[in-house]
């Protein structure tokens, strides 16, 4: 991998700025793309983006910067997005700064003051490299400052015609994506956490890969008729929304169940149910338990030690099993009703069983 250290000035930077909002800002002669399309919005404040231009006025350095190379010549900020938005938007008069003691836009600035500010180098370090050491070196340098995300970074990596078409569908702010699955994903599209979701479903966990294998590819339509595909049958499978909903792995649940024909009706029912179970503690594995059956997923209420210690004494310590007689710390609290079958976890359900007696219990 190719990493140089390049002195760019800032008259370098502006020259043919565009800011789109949402469609991008691009600068460089139109070859660095400093926030790729649906990134991330502009977050620095008045305070920090006047602090900007006065390290600049001052000749004070600013922080290095990162570049990365793209296979067609283009360049695209990896770090340093926030700054190089600031000295960009006051030198087109998006805002002023208080100096000497007047406010100030670029605009109203003598020659001189103008040349001072667009003649002052950045330190940037440029990126060339395959897929892996440019992810690599990303995270690294991405230690400090403003984070961005795994799959912020991805981007970064893995631009190209396939991204572009993604980055429209899942991550620009009301985009397709969050329309259609609101109500069954959480996460922020500004910060690529439906797009990132969304690829998680479809490449098994295996994002780089699929990434790396659809980089060059006209469009995103096989990930968008996926993740569609899979919100749709979520939205057909449970009718009624629920807060629970959001964060459950639906991409999994599709995948696994996509061909089974459920009871919608009474799927719900039996949801309503364990939603006000107080033996469920974990109201989000409702949706897992009554398509797998399997109890793990609702976290089923303990019974306390208070209730395992009346148990106990009142069994005396034998085994309501093998009826043999163990101390407190050799036995463990069971259901006698089991919790499947409309069991509580209450003292007149509670006994206690040797350990070995449970765990054979427990295998049946």
């Amino acid at each position: 991998m190719k990493i140089k250290l390049h002195e760019i000035t800032i008259r370098e930077v502006v020259e043919k700025y565009v800011d789109n909002d949402e469609e991008g800002v691009i600068g460089f002669d139109g070859k660095l793309n400093i926030r790729p399309k649906y990134q991330r919005e502009f977050v620095y404040d008045d305070r920090k983006r006047s602090a900007v231009i006065e390290t600049i006025r001052k000749d004070f350095p600013l922080n290095v910067m990162y570049w990365c190379k793209n296979e067609d010549g283009t360049f695209e900020v990896l770090d340093g997005q926030q700054r190089t938005i600031s000295f960009c938007q006051f030198i087109k008069s998006d805002f002023s700064i208080m100096a000497d003691g007047h406010t100030k836009y670029f605009h109203t600035m003598t020659e001189t003051e103008k040349n001072h500010i667009l003649n002052y180098k950045l330190f940037v370090y440029i990126c060339e490299g395959n897929d892996k050491e440019k992810l690599d070196w990303f995270q690294i340098i991405n230690i400090a400052g403003e984070k961005l995300t795994d799959q912020e970074l991805r981007n970064a990596v893995y631009t190209g015609t396939w991204l572009s078409d993604a980055k429209l569908k899942f991550s620009k702010s009301n985009c397709v994506a969050y329309l259609h699955s609101k109500d069954y994903v959480s996460g922020a599209t500004i910060r690529q956490e439906i797009l990132e979701l969304a690829l998680l479903w479809i490449s098994k966990g295996n994002i780089e890969k699929y990434m790396s294998a659809h980089q060059h590819d006209p469009n995103a339509n096989e990930l968008w008729t996926y993740f569609r595909s899979v919100i749709d049958w979520a939205r057909l499978t449970f009718p009624k929304t629920r807060k629970e909903m959001k964060g459950i792995n639906w991409g999994g649940l599709y995948d696994t169940f996509k061909d089974k024909m459920f009871d919608t009706n009474k799927l719900e029912q039996e949801i309503q149910k364990l939603m006000i179970d107080d033996d469920v503690t974990n109201q989000k594995g409702v949706y897992y338990y009554v398509l797998t059956r399997d109890e793990k997923y609702l976290n089923i209420r303990a019974f306390s030690e208070s209730q395992r210690r009346t148990a106990f004494e009142k069994q005396e310590g034998i085994c309501a099993k093998c009826k043999k007689q163990f101390q407190l710390n050799q036995m463990e609290a069971d259901h006698i009703t089991p919790w499947s079958k409309g069991g509580k976890t209450s003292n007149d359900n509670c006994q206690m069983l040797c350990q070995e007696c449970n765990r054979r219990k427990s295998a049946i």
